[in-house]
Order: C-alpha cells, then sequence, then structure tokens
C-alpha cells in the first residue's frame, strides 16, 4: 500500500502508550517515522524494525533538534518519567523534569517549522477540591482552574499545557493538547512499581489464582473511584483531537466511573477466581473520585470512546496472563 507522504516523530515510543502509537501510524502508511525514547531498546514495550528508531534523552534541546532532524509534519510528545500513584507521589522532582522535554520539544518544533504538535496532558491537572467524594459528577475541562493539580505530576503537566498554548500564541505553532485519563491495555507495564491501577489488579489477581491464595493487597479502602480508557480509544480519541481544527484541551476519557473495589469484581469475573481484600490504609491512594466529563468533545468532535471497562479489562487479563504464564512456565490453567 502506498505511503501518504506524511512525517511524525513519537517521542515517548518505548512507552506504553507511545509504542501503541507508532503502531497506528504504520497502519496509516506514514512515510516516516521517527520513534524515540530514553530507554535502551531492549527495555521498549514495542519496537518496529520499518521506523527510525532513537534512544535519546529529549530532555536536552540538541537531542530535541537531533529527533526532529530538521522537519517532520508531525510531532506527538508522549514522554514523560511517570507511573501509577506509588510512583507520582514518591518521585515529584522527576516527574516535574519532564516539562523539559515538551520545552525543548516545542523550541525545536517551532525552529523546524512543523506543521502541527500533540501534547498527552493528564486527568492529574484537576484541581484537587473537586475531587474530594467518590461519587465525582465528571470533571469538565474549565475545572482545572483554579489550579490545585495534583502535586508534583500535574503541576508539570498543567504547565506543559500552558507551554503548548503560548507557543501557538505567541510563535504560530499548531498544537493540541488531551487530558488522559488513566490509559490501561496490553503491551505495557504490569509490576515494579510505574504500573496503574487495572494492570496491577490484574496481576495480582492472576498470581493469587496461580499460587491459591485468598487475598490482594488493596491500596486504600477500594472505595476510591476513577474512570479508565483502553488503548484503542485513547488512540482513537487523540488522533481525532489531533486533526481537528479546534486548539481548546479536551478531556479524553471514559464517563464510566468505578470504585477500585467494583474493578476487582470485574477482573474476578474474567478470572474465576475471588479474592479477599486487604485494605492498606497508609499507601498512596490519590483523590478520593476522579471521572471524565465528555459532554466537550462529544458535542465538538462526535466521538466518545465505544470500549466498555468489561472489554478492555477482558483483553488486558489475557495479555498479563499469557506474560506471567511464560516467565512462569505455568501450563495448568486452562482459562486463557
Amino acid at each position: 500500500m502506498n505511503s501518504n507522504n506524511k512525517s511524525a516523530l513519537v517521542a515517548g515510543a518505548g512507552g506504553f502508550i507511545g509504542g501503541h502509537m507508532v503502531a497506528k501510524l504504520i497502519e496509516q502508511n506514514y512515510s516516516t517515522i521517527i520513534a524515540v525514547d530514553i530507554k535502551p531498546m531492549k527495555e521498549w514495550y514495542q519496537s518496529f524494525s520499518e521506523v527510525d528508531n532513537e534512544v535519546l534523552d529529549l530532555k536536552s534541546l540538541e537531542n530535541c533538534k537531533k529527533a526532529i532532524r530538521g522537519g517532520v509534519h508531525e510531532v506527538y510528545n508522549l514522554a514523560a518519567d511517570m507511573g501509577g500513584m506509588g510512583f507520582i507521589e514518591n518521585n515529584k522532582a522527576l516527574c516535574m523534569l519532564s516539562s523539559l522535554i515538551n520545552t525543548h520539544l516545542l523550541m525545536a518544533s517551532c525552529e523546524s517549522k512543523v506543521d502541527r504538535y500533540f501534547y498527552a496532558s493528564s486527568a492529574c491537572v484537576y484541581a484537587a477540591d473537586k475531587q474530594l467524594t467518590p461519587d465525582n459528577p465528571g470533571l469538565k475541562e474549565s475545572d482545572a482552574y483554579p489550579a490545585m493539580p495534583e502535586d508534583g505530576y500535574g503541576w508539570e503537566k498543567l504547565f506543559s499545557e500552558r507551554m503548548c498554548r503560548h507557543f501557538s500564541e505567541d510563535f504560530g505553532l499548531e498544537t493540541r493538547v488531551a487530558r488522559y485519563h488513566n490509559v490501561y491495555g496490553p503491551l505495557g507495564t504490569y509490576g515494579g512499581g510505574r504500573e496503574k491501577a487495572p494492570a496491577a489488579l490484574c496481576r495480582k489477581i492472576i498470581t493469587a489464582k496461580i499460587n491459591k491464595d485468598k487475598s490482594i493487597d488493596v491500596w486504600g479502602d477500594g472505595e476510591q473511584t476513577r474512570s479508565f480508557m483502553f488503548i484503542d480509544n485513547c488512540l482513537e480519541g487523540t488522533l481525532k483531537v489531533f486533526n481537528s481544527d479546534f486548539k481548546d484541551v479536551f478531556n479524553l476519557g471514559s464517563d464510566e466511573q468505578v470504585s477500585i473495589n467494583q474493578m476487582i469484581k470485574i477482573i474476578e469475573e474474567i478470572a474465576e477466581y475471588k479474592v479477599d481484600k486487604k485494605y492498606l490504609l497508609d499507601k498512596p491512594k490519590g483523590v478520593r473520585g476522579r471521572s471524565s466529563d465528555n459532554t466537550f468533545i462529544t458535542e465538538k468532535l462526535n466521538w466518545s470512546p465505544t470500549i466498555t471497562l468489561k472489554e478492555g479489562l477482558e483483553k488486558t487479563y489475557k495479555w498479563i496472563f499469557n506474560e506471567i504464564s511464560k516467565k512462569e512456565n505455568i501450563s495448568k490453567f486452562t482459562k486463557y
């Protein structure tokens, strides 16, 4: 199939969302794709021989210029030093340093006259006083102000959003921003401290089943609520925002709000294995309630996620089960 003559840089290509984005652009027949990540390539979640893979630290302006190579049509900034709640609450300075990536990529993009620039922001930008109860009615884009975001990671994301806005206003760079709400799915991290709740809970229930354990640890009381977006919806929504004529910031997430306890119940049904829950009340648990209000993106772009949490968890559970089974050399379980 013929290429579409578009060229793109994907920053953070060795990460979970970045790897899936590279695969999506390959599927769309981009003529040139430059995939960049700070990690050694053996640690990338996905890599593709048909693209130009580079190991670079994009906190450096010179490396950003090197990555763009004098000009590409599109830049997707999906790079950040981040992880689940345990990581971001204990690594605030590292999270804040990711602002250098966005700042220097914006500068390099302006210099090279990039056509359009995408920045992956986060629901962590939202004001803490709007997330105090589990029955959160959904966060509108305007709820980010007056600013009181998640300390460290949330401030970095909000600052970087403003940088995109001001580079657009001051220098004419076409920028697009989406606030991701808890993206999950296969081909990502499910252990080691950077994993998010869906992957962590799938791993815990899988290992409990394998080891015939009857309980799992749960951070907090399990009543904290979130909405979770499957990776396929994330990619589709990202490209919808990217290719739109709207410069506004959009929520990109599901409005299917669940508690951690409810998600555990869904995974138990998938696993066909019930566990007792040991609540660790001293562990990081984040805000009490957070969900995406999708009114704006539905009205402006006629888009909303289509994959339910159960459908996405079934796919995620299957992949993690297979990964753990390979490592443990387990063949006695018939489920997946």
